[in-house]
């Protein structure tokens, strides 16, 4: 069988001893050497051309149906639990608490939620919107495991790696927001956070009050692809007497968006973390559809102003 293996940035380094075990199997085997994002990022163009019969994704489980013939490999990691016991002195005065991880981790929170009971916590476990696979599952595009039980919870506590999957779940939800990073022995309530990420929501807005040109975004990754909402957004654009442009690519350059010097601001359509974590890549603002609408509705009430004047 012709198999083409992919692997995440931190499951690269094991590309070879797998494809050296396909091979040992009668396969044929290529490694995508491409970067990528997620399940929403399957390496289907360079399988159709390379003309596999099957792909391999490692790390992530399955984000959507797509019409190919993919094996999803998922990867457990068993962190270890030590800091919970800190975390309790952390949550005092907080009865209900929901637990949220990655797929990584998902297999370890019945243990976490054991401990909590038994140190006289209310566990929550929420359900993803639909991206996401599992309950207590976060990806950085459903937090639905931490949104959904927001308003019944005391408080969010994220276990596992990293900042990325936390801070969208942070900014979904309004409760106080422990993270717990077990390899990097760090725990801290990361809520400060929404401010921080709220003034840069306000002030790409007004910095976006006088642009006339803007481009909007759209990927052709498998997961990530919204040609409906790119050409709605344009649609709202161009009603208001400005000019818009759908700039098409697979992973965007932000070099060669700063290159585009016509446009004044751009407008994200692809993964949604992009108009949160990469702003400052860009010159201009890089907004979001919900943005783009703040800042239309912003201009209407501007023009409307200087009409009665």
């Amino acid at each position: 069988m012709r198999i083409l293996l992919q692997f995440p940035e931190g499951l690269k380094q094991e590309a070879l001893k797998h494809a050296k075990r396909l091979e040992s199997e009668g396969n044929e085997v290529f490694v995508s050497a491409s970067p990528t994002f997620g399940a929403c990022d399957l390496a289907l163009d360079e399988a159709r051309s390379l003309k596999v019969e099957k792909l391999i994704h490692f790390g992530h489980a399955e984000f959507q149906h797509v019409d190919f013939n993919v094996e999803y490999v998922e990867y457990r990691i068993d962190a270890p639990l030590a800091l919970l016991d800190k975390s309790l002195d952390m949550l005092k005065g907080f009865k209900t608490i929901g637990i949220v991880t990655t797929i990584q981790h998902v297999h370890q929170l019945n243990s976490i939620r054991e401990f909590y009971e038994r140190n006289g916590k209310i566990v929550v476990i929420g359900k993803p919107y639909g991206f996401a696979k599992r309950p207590g599952q976060i990806l950085g595009c459903d937090v639905g495991s931490s949104a959904s039980i927001d308003r019944i919870v005391d408080a969010h506590v994220y276990f596992g790696g990293g900042i990325f999957h936390p801070l969208g779940a942070l900014l979904a939800t309004t409760k106080p927001f422990l993270a717990i990073e077990p390899f990097g022995n760090r725990i801290e309530f990361i809520d400060r956070m929404r401010e921080t990420y709220a003034r840069k929501s306000r002030g790409k807005v007004l910095a976006s009050l006088e642009a006339k040109n803007f481009g909007v975004m759209l990927t052709t990754k498998n997961g990530q692809h919204n040609a409906q909402l790119a050409g709605l957004l344009k649609k709202r654009i161009e009603e208001q007497g400005l000019s818009a442009a759908i700039l098409a690519a697979n992973t965007f350059d932000f070099e060669s968006l700063n290159n585009m010097r016509e446009f004044d601001a751009f407008v994200n359509t692809a993964c949604p973390r992009l108009a949160i974590d990469d702003t400052d890549r860009l010159s201009k603002p890089l907004l979001s559809a919900n943005e783009l609408m703040e800042v239309l509705r912003m201009k209407r009430e501007l023009a409307q102003k200087k009409s009665l004047r």
